[in-house]
């Protein structure tokens, strides 16, 4: 198979990661999986030919972690093509007056401020390596531009990525840096098995939610990832069809 190219997926262990980390190895990337536990990246690998995945256990709070992430990637392949910055938690149910210091620390440190790190290294990499360029995808989330009831935390990062993406994308026209967001609703993980049991609506009811096979995730991330660096998707949506969505609040 021809190589595609190289490809960081962060939060690579489990989910979303999982699925387009796999996704991103079955269309010919070289991957390099990073996350906090080892032995799930593993299983995340696979079969993958060595020469084709890097396992990198990793924490996106950390600066010097994230420098050692990417110095791993650099020493194995040299460059890197792609950044899916997907590594997030989803925080503390509570309105603003209820969420503690220490877990709106936490949900920042991990979402934005771990994107933001990433994203750092992986523009400082792609404007020096030749050919140069590259693509960032950032996961944005639903949330990003429409809350759920007491996702203070959740709802303030996601709504920060979007900031964040538009800012790369902008200071990336000069040296071939693409950067979009996908922003994805409800699709089948481990964090989304309790949505069939009710989940709270703007209208103080509860309700269960429809779910999607996260495999489209992954197809999704590939159409953008497959593009010329000359064309950006800066903003895709993928929602299960008939979540409350459109109209939510």
């Amino acid at each position: 198979m021809t190589v595609t190219g190289v490809a960081i997926v962060t939060g690579a262990g489990s989910g979303l990661g999982r699925n387009i980390a796999r996704g991103l190895l079955g269309a010919g990337w070289r991957v390099a999986l990073a996350g906090r536990r080892e032995t799930e990246l593993t299983e995340t690998a696979g079969q993958a030919a060595p020469q084709d995945v890097l396992v990198v256990p990793a924490d996106v709070t950390s600066a010097d972690s994230v420098a050692g992430l990417f110095d791993a990637v650099r020493r194995k392949w040299g460059r890197i093509d792609l950044l899916v910055n997907n590594a997030g938690v989803s925080g503390p149910d509570g309105a603003v007056d209820e969420v503690s210091l220490s877990d709106w620390q936490r949900v920042v440190d991990t979402n934005l401020t771990g994107a933001f790190l990433c994203a750092q290294q992986a523009v400082r990499l792609m404007k020096e390596q030749d050919p140069r360029g590259g693509r960032i995808i950032n996961n944005g989330s639903i949330s990003a531009r429409t809350p759920r009831p007491h996702s203070t935390a959740y709802t303030a990062t996601k709504h920060a990525i979007t900031g964040l993406t538009k800012s790369i994308s902008l200071d990336g026209r000069g040296y071939d840096i693409a950067c979009g967001q996908i922003d994805i609703g409800n699709a089948a993980t481990d964090l989304t098995q309790r949505f069939s049991d009710g989940m709270p609506q703007a209208d103080g009811t509860i309700k269960p939610e429809p779910t999607f096979d996260p495999k489209h995730v992954a197809d999704a991330v590939l159409y953008m990832a497959s593009l010329p660096l000359n064309t950006n998707v800066q903003f895709l949506t993928i929602t299960a069809t008939t979540m409350p969505f459109i109209g939510r609040g």
